[in-house]
């Protein structure tokens, strides 16, 4: 019997669907195929039904699905959640209030913190407290509640979050006040912080489950609808949900906790270029992707990516923005992708992003309505995208459009077409250069040790210029890198993420406690998976620890050296690893105590992977596959008649040199002159910058 396995990614202008056939009783796997369809909101499931209809894949035939969703972040940063009510201890109303004391504007005097998600006329106290090491001072009164709920009710509020002091180390309270508040109202959507996090600082804990009540019933419609147009369609299989941390998760837990999702896109492309680098022995990547409306940059160092809770939303060199503490992948995100809108401000200077044209109307082009000009209508006005195959051949360009698009700048600036377009490709390139250098050099790292791997819609255009600038020796852009993300879901394991603050110095006498932590961490592991109908020994584990020098304030994360959880704990090691990693974070390193302060455990459960099958050799020749030439601006390297070549049909050891484009119907890898393109026994193209003024 014959299924499939697929993976949908709802992009900010695209959906895309990646899948695959599986024997289901050889468990041999045929040839992954994608498609992409415009994105479809409010309603983004529509979306995803479409691309299966254009795929002419049922959802009958489906034995796993797993989705990646942008309804979390775009209800945070469009503050289109519901009315939201904060709980907690009496005496700590005003947490959201007073925030953080950074300003990042430091010299603007009209400066204001970011307005809170809960208003203060919602925001209530119980007298309750837990000592900081966990110790129950004082039980919660639970007598004001009802009268509580029946104020929240008049104000039509739809979510309560419910965040106490110190309910990290101690969750009781907590647990009374949820249980007491499904009783009383059964309807409303509540939330506890021990449910989201188990990390202290109290603000930023506090802001998280807030922001988890904010989207929870938002993201609870969607998931419920995605799934009831599945199940309408004859789904029986397993439907699965991206998280922020690299992992799948079952719909219950991503239910159970919505934020989790906050970045589940851009995750999954960054754990796909890893696992990619490990075939290809790269591993050591910069990541870069460029999407219609965004562009997010990672770096993977040894294999590995880099996970941590230190995430925000909205923050920008003048806003300090909203902290989610949840793991998140490590990942930079601007507003620049291909639908993102050149602008000139009152002082007459170009500016690209962070607005977008998103899909509707999307770029001038398009020729449904768009009236500004984007970086898709700059790059296809230079000659680098090929007017034939536009969109895949799908639409033709309206350069009726394009033409009066530009004109208001062209006319503001006084310059014409194409070094306006010029001009909107250095900007982008110079935003998306800021990026990567925000992963890269900012934290210790030579880019010129890394390859920069580049997907998404927009990443081969861009990625061989921006390589030039950070003087990155090779590029690589994977097969099917326009619906990498996607395909990185279907590459993703179950993964859940226990962190638990309990700071303590790190030393021989604490090792026993190290053990027991993790034990107890594995025990819940080993509880909630069971929930989900999986057994124990299908999980694996990772140690990882938040530590820092006694003194310090912030901390580095580090892998501890545990195999097996009833070994004993090696500490020295464990330091060894802190002093390297701080040394390369920070450049130096302290003759003095260490201090652990929060216990990660990763629990992993394994899911059968699509196998990466080389690409055929037919005997082909390069000429072969040439596709008429045409000229292209290269911007510094000038304009030159560029060699054209069809990407589907280039195959393993062709190698060609620039200026040149290679042209898939969603990809368009542009290649300046000097630079040299090979093609590797899976239809990846690696690029080797030639780095000479």
């Amino acid at each position: 019997m014959t299924t499939f396995r697929a993976a949908s990614d709802v992009g900010g202008t695209f959906t895309d669907l990646v899948y695959y056939s599986v024997d289901e009783e050889t468990a041999a796997c045929g040839p992954v195929n994608a498609t992409k369809t415009d994105t479809t909101p409010p309603n983004f499931e529509r979306g995803v039904i479409n691309s299966m209809r254009k795929a002419s894949l049922s959802p009958a035939d489906l034995s796993f699905f797993a989705h990646g969703t942008t309804v979390v972040i775009n209800a945070l940063t469009e503050k289109k959640g519901v009315k939201t009510a904060l709980v907690t201890t009496k005496g700590f109303r005003d947490v959201l209030e007073i925030a953080r004391g950074n300003r990042p504007d430091l010299f603007n005097f009209n400066f204001r913190k970011p307005k809170p998600f809960v208003e203060r006329y919602l925001r209530a106290e119980l007298d309750e407290r837990v000592g900081y090491q966990g110790e129950l001072l004082r039980g919660v009164d639970l007598e004001p509640l009802p009268k509580l709920l029946d104020y929240f009710r008049s104000h039509q509020v739809e979510a309560i979050a419910v965040c106490f002091l110190h309910s990290y180390a101690s969750t009781e309270n907590e647990r009374l006040v949820v249980e007491r508040i499904k009783q009383l109202w059964p309807e409303v959507s509540v939330l506890a912080s021990h449910e989201i996090s188990r990390e202290w600082r109290e603000y930023e804990r506090t802001n998280t489950t807030v922001l988890a009540a904010y989207v929870h019933p938002i993201a609870n419609r969607y998931i419920d609808s995605l799934e009831k147009q599945l199940h309408a369609s004859g789904f029986r299989g397993k439907a699965f949900m991206m998280q922020s941390n690299g992992g799948i998760a079952t719909v219950q837990a991503a239910k159970a906790n919505p934020i989790a999702m906050v970045e589940s896109g851009p995750a999954s492309g960054i754990f796909a270029a890893a696992y990619l680098g490990k075939v290809i022995g790269e591993k050591n990547l910069i990541v870069l992707d460029i999407g219609g409306t965004t562009a997010k940059c990672a770096l993977i160092e040894d294999g590995e990516v880099k996970v941590g809770t230190d995430y925000y939303i909205g923050k920008t060199r003048k806003n300090p923005g909203y902290p989610i503490q949840t793991p998140v992948t490590e990942i930079v995100e601007i507003g620049n992708g291909g639908g993102s809108i050149a602008w000139v401000d009152k002082g007459g200077k170009l500016h690209v992003g962070p607005q977008s044209a998103g899909a509707d109307p999307g770029p001038a082009a398009y020729g449904k309505g768009g009236e500004e000009p984007t970086s898709t209508d700059a790059n296809l006005a230079l000659g680098r995208i090929d007017p034939n195959s536009f969109v895949g051949g799908e639409i033709e360009p309206d350069w009726g459009a394009v033409d009066r698009a530009f004109k208001p700048l062209r006319d503001r600036l006084g310059i014409d077409r194409e070094a306006l377009a010029r001009g909107v490709i250095r900007i982008a390139n110079a935003n998306m250069t800021n990026a990567l250098r925000l992963v890269s050099t900012n934290k210790g790292y030579d880019p010129r040790d890394f390859a920069l791997i580049a997907f998404g819609g927009g990443g081969a255009m861009h990625a061989v210029a921006l390589a030039e600038e950070l003087k990155v020796p090779r590029v690589i852009v994977p097969v099917n890198s326009a619906v990498f993300s996607a395909w990185g879901m279907l590459l993703t394991d179950l993964r859940r993420d226990y962190l638990q603050t309990r700071p303590m110095p790190l030393g021989p006498a604490n090792a026993p406690t190290v053990t027991d932590t993790f034990g107890s961490m594995i025990a819940q592991a080993n509880k909630d998976y069971a929930d989900e109908g999986i057994a124990a020994s299908q999980i694996t584990f990772e140690y990882h620890a938040d530590m820092r020098y006694q003194g310090q304030e912030h901390t580095v994360k580090i892998a501890l050296p545990i195999r097996r959880p009833e070994e004993p704990f090696e500490v020295d090691e464990s330091i060894a690893r802190f002093h390297d990693a701080h040394e390369q974070r920070y450049t130096y390193r302290l003759d003095t105590g260490v201090q652990l302060v929060n216990f990660h455990l990763v629990a992993v459960v394994s899911v059968p992977k699509p196998q990466l099958l080389p690409k055929p050799v037919t005997g082909r020749t390069l000429a072969q596959t040439s596709l008429p030439g045409r000229k292209v601006d290269f911007d510094k390297h000038g304009i030159h008649e560029a060699a054209i070549y069809d990407g589907l049909a280039l195959e393993p050891g062709m190698t060609f040199k620039g200026p040149a484009v290679v042209q898939e119907p969603a990809v368009t890898l542009v290649v300046a002159p000097k630079h040299e393109v090979s093609v590797d026994g899976y239809g990846n193209y690696h690029v080797a910058i030639s780095l000479e003024d």
